[in-house]
């Protein structure tokens, strides 16, 4: 076991690093705290004057006073249906939490935002909330106020596999599977989204203020020519005594999110995952300072082994093959007391030996992945899912080495082996996309499309299939092609494409979209990722550990 704190002397941009990355901090706290803020004063005034409780509130009543609430999806639709006076979070609060003991995930409409209309990218949260109850085994509550699919963008939400239809084909599904879930009606339930509820095990409804039918009352009247009320149509007394639809009627917010808790608090004890875990213990160095590590250019080169020394406890680390593979950082240490296989990649410059000679030697680019990293990386995966130990992914990857010499030593051969083996990894993967991530490197290092049960960005992270001053001089050439331009028509059109390019790197773009569940700051690291795998380890065992046919 390797004590790491000496990886951390300060480097001359430390101080400077530091600064900037607070400030950038600083930004995104303001920004996330307008986004919880829904759709504004004037909005909630409107909620609460009709005898509900905002989303927050109900939250605040629902889970354990005291225990940490992780918030997923915080960012979705950020920038997105500004034409429509925009989404934020989607309009809806998703994320993991304690309700009597139980960890469950909430999902909560916020009804301040467009009476809490399903927006696409709404609907992308809510499967996101059900594909991690699904994989780990975790009980839904569902806190229901919608007004239904935002019509404006029904055909972005409406007739695909991973569109509205998929959230009830889910509550099937998990039912199916014997994760409960329950549903509180505390606003209207119009059309489709009345099967949510229903579809849970149990239903559970606000008099006054909760309402479900297919069709609401203009529907109604428009198709059948029918004259009646919302309340007199599908109100709580209506769908609890006389349609048996729902289970129980509840004159408030309060008493019925109360009814919940009591009923989640009834649910068996969970067989957990025996994930090794010892007493925690801090960091040696200070957890605090952690974002002096990173540059605040993307090219600089910084050393990985500073940063697991912020994160592990202690800042120990137990590392796989020291002495090779050296653009791959692989071993084990702890985070809260969780056991957990690191493989990250290491941006400072090393040398590689080629052989005895010491002619033979060849530097390595900080970031890339070599054949004898993606080697070591897949050796590292497999051992990890052999001693059933969790992975932690830190990426900052330009991707797979390329050239006649790359090419010769069998780099695709072994990117290959490596992507195999994490796509079929059985012990959870939780990722943090801490710096760029491009191309190919993105899949190796368990990007979205290779199944982490959770992945999170930092505020330096840069999602891409190349970087963006690559990616400019590419499409410059595309655009230009053969006809002649001058100098300062090329720069012209470099500097546009480069901004557009760059506009899609921000994580909160990605974010905004749920390539990741959320942008971290990197002091709450560790926090975030002991509350990951307390999660994953309620999906009660690990299934076994096959792959497929791997060139060797």
């Amino acid at each position: 076991m390797r004590q790491l704190s000496g990886s951390t002397r300060r480097g001359a941009g430390f101080d400077t690093n530091l600064a900037h990355w607070r400030g950038v901090l600083d930004g995104l706290h303001a920004e996330e705290a307008s986004l919880r803020a829904g759709g504004g004063e004037k909005a909630a005034a409107r909620q609460t004057s009709q005898g509900k409780m905002l989303v927050r509130e109900r939250l605040r009543a629902l889970l354990d006073p005291g225990t940490p609430f992780l918030e997923l999806g915080v960012w979705a639709g950020w920038g997105m249906y500004e034409a429509w006076g925009g989404a934020p979070s989607a309009g809806c609060v998703m994320g993991i939490g304690i309700v009597c003991g139980r960890r469950c995930v909430v999902v909560a409409n916020d009804a301040t935002v467009k009476a809490g209309a399903w927006f696409p990218i709404t609907c992308k949260k809510i499967l996101r909330a059900q594909e991690i109850a699904l994989e780990n085994r975790l009980p839904v509550v569902y806190l229901v106020d919608s007004a239904g699919v935002f019509l404006p963008l029904q055909e972005e939400i409406f007739p695909d596999k991973e569109h509205f239809g998929r959230v009830f084909y889910n509550n099937a599904r998990l039912s199916a599977a014997g994760i409960y879930q329950i549903a509180a009606i505390m606003g209207p339930c119009v059309a489709g989204g009345a099967y949510l509820p229903i579809m849970s095990d149990e239903a559970l409804i606000v008099e006054g203020t909760g309402s479900i039918f297919l069709a609401g009352p203009a529907l109604v009247r428009a198709a059948i020519g029918e004259q009646i009320d919302a309340e007199q149509l599908g109100g709580a007394e209506v769908m609890a005594d006389v349609a048996m639809v729902v289970d129980d009627r509840f004159p408030d917010d309060g008493s019925c999110l109360a009814a919940v808790r009591n009923r989640v608090g009834q649910l068996a004890i969970p067989r957990l995952v025996p994930f090794d875990r010892i007493e925690p213990a801090e960091p040696a160095v200070d957890l605090t300072q952690i974002m002096g590590v990173m540059p605040t250019d993307r090219t600089r080169p910084y050393d990985t082994y500073a940063l697991l020394a912020h994160l592990l406890d202690r800042s120990e680390f137990d590392e796989y093959k020291a002495t090779s593979g050296r653009t791959l950082v692989c071993g084990t240490g702890r985070i809260d007391g969780w056991a957990l296989g690191m493989v990250a990649n290491q941006r400072a410059v090393v040398v590689r030996k080629r052989g005895l000679d010491p002619k033979e030697r060849e530097m390595q680019i900080g970031g890339v992945i070599y054949a004898d990293a993606a080697d070591k990386g897949a050796r590292f995966v497999e051992l990890c899912n052999q001693k059933g130990i969790p992975l932690l992914f830190l990426q900052d990857v330009t991707g797979f080495m390329v050239g006649s010499r790359a090419e010769r030593e069998g780099i695709i051969k072994d990117g290959a082996k490596m992507v195999n083996v994490v796509a079929n990894s059985a012990v959870p993967k939780i990722t943090v996309v801490i710096g760029n991530s491009y191309g190919a490197g993105n899949y190796a290092m368990a990007g979205k499309a290779y199944g982490p049960r959770f992945i999170f960005a930092w505020p330096s992270a840069c999602i891409a299939v190349m970087g963006g001053e690559q990616a400019a001089q590419t499409l410059l050439q595309l655009q230009v092609g053969k006809r002649a331009v001058s100098e300062e028509e090329k720069q012209a059109l470099l500097d546009e494409i480069r901004a557009c390019y760059e506009a899609t790197e921000d994580p909160r773009y990605a974010a905004a979209r749920l390539w990741v569940d959320g942008i971290l700051d990197p002091r709450c690291t560790r926090e975030a990722v002991s509350g990951c795998i307390e999660a994953c380890a309620h999906q009660g065992e690990l299934p076994p550990f096959r792959w497929g046919v791997l060139q060797t």
